[in-house]
């Protein structure tokens, strides 16, 4: 018999939401205080400023086109169809869901909440960690960003491709790896209930809006707080040092994935960064476009509010080898 997703009797701690609360509104209040004070015209002040808010202003949108597709999930799509679907080998429904993110339009703040809906309502855990980590490399969006992005280049078709093929790739693999030993993935939290074939939900505009407000909320206020991680690493961490490392072939895609992580960029935007690192090869651009959407400072945030202990570090031992190889394979074949 299968374990359930949830752990029923000692759920995994997580930070509460009041504490999550309390950090944003002192960070709303220090705003507040450091302009009153004139403390907002220091350089590295202001630019944390510019960052954090760049960073919430960009990820939210899509943290509610998310939640908004975790609520109709909740509330429109029939419990029996998931039950049918759990039934279903897992070597199908791993590279399955990991392919049904070219049909999702959402990036990776987005992605999260519909993974965890789906695992909730008995999809096997690895198939959602394997749509969850494709969905924002492999969408169509994201897509065509990353062909108009180096088309300039004239590399357009090859780098769409790498990219599709590794994030394939990487986010099956993850899936695989992360989920296969059957332990509970997802923290417990107050009125998760999967449901069964035959138990009813709430139906209706009412139950898709509060469903929607749960989890925006939810996954919104780690948001903020994963958005003044990133920001404090982007403003205290010296980005000319990696240009140092451009033409080393293990340290260049290396520092190009560190700087990824840092940079917490949307997905269907982090093309037009990319390829403004002249001084890496494609190959180093190719990881940077794969390891940031699965895992970075926002993210690692959001990921521990949903899911296990580890669960980051997991994503990270996985991700990072077969990135790297990907990288390097493809300055060997198109250098």
């Amino acid at each position: 018999m299968e374990r359930s997703a949830l752990s029923p009797t000692r759920p995994a701690p997580v930070v509460p939401l009041w504490i999550v609360g309390s950090a944003f509104w002192l960070a709303v209040f220090g705003v507040v205080a450091a302009r009153a004070a004139g403390v907002a015209e220091n350089e590295t002040v202001a630019t944390f400023g510019v960052i954090f808010t760049s960073i919430v202003v960009e990820a939210l949108p899509f943290i509610l086109l998310g939640a908004a597709a975790s609520a109709a999930i909740a509330v429109w799509v029939p419990a029996r169809a998931f039950a049918r679907m759990s039934r279903l080998p897992a070597p199908l429904q791993v590279p399955a869901a990991a392919a049904a993110g070219f049909a999702m339009p959402v990036c990776e703040c987005g992605s999260v909440p519909v993974a965890r809906r789906l695992i909730l309502r008995g999809l096997n855990p690895a198939a959602g960690v394997a749509f969850m980590l494709a969905a924002p490399i492999l969408n169509p969006i994201v897509l065509t960003s990353t062909w108009v992005a180096y088309g300039s280049a004239g590399r357009a078709a090859e780098m769409t491709a790498a990219r599709a093929g590794l994030g394939l790739t990487v986010a099956t693999i993850a899936g695989w790896l992360i989920g296969r030993g059957g332990d509970p993935l997802l923290r417990a939290r107050t009125g998760d209930d999967g449901g069964g074939p035959d138990e009813p939900h709430e139906h209706g505009a009412g139950g898709f809006v509060e469903h929607l407000a749960t989890d925006f909320v939810f996954m919104g206020r780690y948001l903020v707080l994963g958005a003044a991680v990133a920001a404090l690493l982007q403003t205290v961490v010296p980005q000319d040092a990696l240009s140092s490392v451009a033409d080393a072939t293990l340290l260049g895609p290396l520092a190009l994935m560190a700087l990824a992580v840092a940079l917490s960029l949307c997905s269907e935007a982090d093309a037009f960064v990319a390829v403004s690192f002249t001084a890496f090869p494609l190959g180093s651009q190719l990881a940077f476009l794969v390891v940031g959407p699965v895992v970075d400072a926002k993210l690692a945030v959001l990921y521990g509010a949903t899911f296990r202990r580890r669960f980051v570090l997991q994503v990270l031992l996985v991700v990072v080898p077969i990135a790297l190889a990907g990288a390097l394979l493809f300055d060997a074949a198109f250098a």
